[in-house]
């Protein structure tokens, strides 16, 4: 069995999230500890907490994210699975990228913290609130999709953002391309098309400033080689030079996150089990529509990582 580790983007959080980690497992609270030290703020009770407006604020949600899936590895590792020894590659959904590269040893915990803060924020600065949109396009495959997003933007910006699975694309831009979108998209055939409740419209060209803002922090941070290669969003491939990967996690802040992809290419190179590492079940319920013969399982809870060592160790 060949096994990739991906890792859950926006969306996936929720309050409460990696409490049970961290009450079950001194490692795990040790990486909450960690990445309050880096933000200098206690982001864990947020996390635990709520409210859960502020937890779903970008430059929130975007490090939350990260520190359970990192406190999912490192309990993982405690317990004898090393990414490593048991993965053939690493991919995450967005900002997942990061927590990737983290597991992977690329980044520090700290650094991958202050990244991702940095890159909720410049994501959300990029454009006024209420100027720009996203929606899903369900029913559409990726070409009908962008033939909708091209008619529709009209000298504005409206772009395919997220190629999720087959019959789920999200396209972003301003706000009225967006909602022309959506009206086209009923008569192409899409079973349902509706504008998503998100504070920005994230992967479309409206983000060049946060394109920018991530160019010059990931400049300033030392990255090394993955120990297993990265599949890269922008690329649907594998890529593991360190240059190569701050040039793609630049990209990406305005490009499509090729997910179906990357899930194909994947199975092309024999990988039959994606464990979804962090909060939520998200990329394991897609993975069912997009690849057979490939499962996904989420790894967020004791019980899961229980489930993982049996398999595994």
């Amino acid at each position: 069995m060949t096994i990739a580790f991906t890792f859950p983007g926006q969306g996936s959080q929720a309050v409460g999230m990696g409490k049970a980690l961290a009450d079950a497992y001194p490692t795990a609270r040790h990486v909450f500890d960690e990445v309050d030290d880096a933000l200098g703020e206690k982001l864990s009770t947020l996390m635990w907490e709520g409210p859960e407006d502020r937890l779903t604020l970008t430059e929130n949600a975007q490090p939350a994210l990260m520190a359970v899936s990192l406190a999912a590895c490192r309990v993982l590792e405690e317990k004898g699975v090393w990414l490593k020894r048991e993965a053939a590659f690493v991919a995450g959904h967005s900002l997942g990228e990061y927590s990737a590269l983290a597991a992977a040893g690329a980044l520090t915990l700290a650094d991958t913290a202050r990244l991702l803060r940095i890159r909720g924020r410049a994501m959300q600065a990029a454009v006024p609130v209420g100027e720009g949109a996203m929606a899903a396009l369900l029913g559409l495959d990726l070409a009908a999709a962008r033939e909708v997003a091209t008619e529709a933007a009209q000298g504005a910006v409206c772009q395919v953002a997220n190629d999720n699975a087959d019959g789920q694309v999200v396209v972003s831009g301003t706000k009225a391309a967006v909602e022309r979108a959506v009206e086209i998209a009923k008569t192409r055939g899409a079973k349902r098309a509706m504008l998503l409740n998100v504070s920005a419209p994230f992967h479309c060209a409206l983000m060049q400033p946060a394109a920018d803002a991530m160019a010059e922090a990931l400049a300033a941070v030392d990255m090394r080689r993955p120990v297993v290669p990265l599949v890269s969003n922008v690329l649907a491939h594998s890529i593991s030079d360190p240059d190569q990967i701050r040039i793609r996690l630049v990209e990406q802040v305005t490009g499509t996150v090729r997910w179906r992809e990357s899930v194909q290419y994947l199975a092309h190179h024999g990988v039959t089990r994606l464990y979804e590492i962090g909060s939520g079940k998200v990329l394991s319920g897609l993975v069912k529509r997009i690849v057979t013969g490939v499962e996904g399982v989420p790894i967020g809870t004791p019980a899961d990582i229980d489930c993982a060592v049996v398999a595994l160790v």
